[in-house]
């Protein structure tokens, strides 16, 4: 079977984003169809400033979610990246792969740097370095697909000349992954900035739609979306941006496409309201499964040790073969 890895970074609330982006696809499509193994990335999550207890609490949250989103431990091994010592084994021998050009070009550091630059402030190290931690996450499982936005797949081509480079150099120890893109609402924008991604950092609150957001919360949310100027409901990504986001998210919900949703609502206030109740209708079977395993929490608990043991029998061979290919003494 072809083997999927992806993961989540507990750096915030998982979003509708994530959900529709992301999440739904792993179940429905990928534990169904592949050996797959989904990752709560807490290490990412120390490349910034933030705090230890919020990290744990968010990294136990998002592996909840996952399980009530429809992860099944039976069908797919999910895990915390932390409680796998082989990711960051394999993430230095990586670090001796790649080049200082090659990690300063990545755009997600250019961007955050040159904002810490501009406040008069420095970056982590880890945050220069932390793409070649994920691609340790995806070779050390033998991964074929990683499953991304638009946002990631840089960082999966990176991976990928990782892998080229060891074999060529050390010979042939890796498989070498692609990036794969979910279709419709691959990337919901912020109902306040649509031309911005709605990202579970962002401090835009009214704009994301939280997964444990209440269900009057997310039709105030819904119903207070930016649209724009222009005649009728029309989807066009480029010059009507607002209106596009929101028949993308009903799209994405009701499973249709939004092109088909075009010409269909005399106003917005209708394709709001249909987009309101959509949503808290796909998100009221996750929030009912995720209290029932709040009250459960030794179940969440055992299936990450399980997860993460499954994995680490997954994972330890090719470490441990990477780590003779280049050189290292077995101990």
């Amino acid at each position: 079977m072809t083997r999927v890895f992806s993961g989540v970074k507990p750096t915030g609330h998982l979003t509708l984003g994530n959900y529709l982006g992301a999440i739904r696809r792993w179940v429905d499509v990928d534990q169904r169809q592949s050996d797959a193994l989904f990752c709560v990335v807490d290490l990412h999550a120390l490349t910034v400033d933030h705090d230890p207890a919020r990290v744990r609490r968010l990294t136990r949250q998002a592996a909840t979610l996952l399980l009530a989103a429809g992860l099944d431990p039976e069908l797919c091994t999910v895990f915390v990246q932390s409680h796998v010592d082989e990711h960051t084994r394999l993430s230095y021998v990586m670090e001796c792969v790649a080049t200082d050009g090659e990690m300063r070009r990545m755009i997600q550091y250019k961007e955050k740097a040159e904002r810490e630059r501009a406040r008069g402030g420095s970056v982590r190290l880890s945050l220069l370095t932390y793409p070649v931690l994920m691609a340790a996450d995806i070779l050390a499982y033998g991964t074929d697909e990683v499953p991304v936005g638009d946002d990631q797949t840089q960082h999966v081509e990176l991976a990928k000349d990782l892998a080229v480079r060891f074999n060529q150099r050390y010979g042939h120890t890796f498989v070498v992954p692609r990036a794969t893109r979910p279709g419709v609402a691959a990337r919901v924008m912020n109902l306040q900035e649509p031309t911005s991604k709605m990202g579970k950092s962002d401090d835009s609150g009214p704009g994301i739609v939280y997964l444990l957001d209440e269900p009057d919360v997310v039709r105030k949310k819904v119903m207070r979306a930016v649209t724009d100027s222009g005649e009728g409901v029309v989807y066009d990504r480029e010059e009507r941006p607002g209106v596009a986001n929101l028949l993308e998210i009903l799209a994405a919900c009701e499973g249709g496409n939004p092109e088909d949703l075009s010409g269909v609502y005399e106003s917005y206030g209708a394709l709001k309201k249909d987009t309101a109740e959509a949503v808290v209708e796909l998100l009221r079977p996750v929030q009912e499964r995720h209290k029932a395993l709040c009250a459960d929490p030794a179940y969440v608990e055992g299936v990450l040790r399980d997860g993460a043991e499954r994995a680490r029998g997954m994972a330890k061979p090719m470490v441990d073969t990477a780590y003779r290919a280049i050189g290292l003494l077995p101990a």
